[in-house]
């Protein structure tokens, strides 16, 4: 006697776990907790990290600006006039400072609005080195200068270095007599005469390029 065929008990599929998308439709990308509060808005933590951060790079151009407008600028040279102490296109450190805490000193270097006559399009302030102060008479005589009739020790210069001639002449109050370096080809003092203590801007007092001649001038 023929038993019947049975037909086969389907095997059930496994059941999804709760909550997963149907079979064949991709799952939808996480949100990472962090970045959601609880009720799904945007995490009040994240927001306040990027204010910060905005807050932070404002402050930080803020301050750049306040260096740069009272208390150091960098600057090009732009000629020879200062050689061998600058070469042009080297880069200076000016510090706008240094005059509202002491006076200027013979020898510096400072940077100052350029005359009349002597700003082009391109150069609106000279650089130059103190030579005489006010109320002293300054010549330039026989390859020196002479301050007040004595000559002037400048151990910053060459010794082959050889100054223009020029008259006597006693610097007025509150006027400064500036010189470049390389005597004779500088446009200094010796063309437009004595400056005025309110034009400079700073003393430059570090050398910031080429990074192989760093050094305090």
């Amino acid at each position: 006697m023929d038993r019947p065929e049975t037909e086969p008990v389907p095997t059930p599929a496994p059941e999804a776990p709760v909550g997963a998308p149907p079979f064949g439709v991709p799952p939808e990308q996480p949100v990472p907790v962090e970045a959601l509060a609880v009720d799904g808005t945007p995490d009040p933590k994240r927001r306040r990290q990027g204010l910060e951060w905005i807050v932070l790079v404002v402050a930080s151009l803020a301050v750049a600006l306040v260096v740069r407008a009272f208390l150091i600028q960098a600057f090009y040279i732009p000629s020879e006039s200062m050689l061998p102490t600058l070469h042009k296109d080297d880069r200076v450190l000016v510090n706008k400072l240094s005059y509202r805490l002491h006076d200027v000193h013979r020898g510096d270097v400072i940077v100052f609005e350029a005359p009349a006559g002597a700003s082009t399009s391109e150069v609106k302030d000279l650089i130059k080195r103190v030579v005489g102060l006010p109320g002293e008479t300054i010549e330039g005589r026989g390859g020196e200068i002479y301050i007040d009739g004595k000559p002037l020790n400048e151990p910053y210069l060459p010794n082959e270095v050889r100054s223009r001639e020029f008259p006597a002449e006693k610097v007025p109050p509150h006027r400064l007599w500036v010189l470049g370096d390389n005597r004779q080809d500088s446009k200094d003092s010796t063309f437009f005469k004595s400056i005025d203590e309110n034009t400079i801007v700073g003393r430059a007092f570090v050398r910031i390029w080429p990074l192989g001649a760093l050094g305090l001038l």
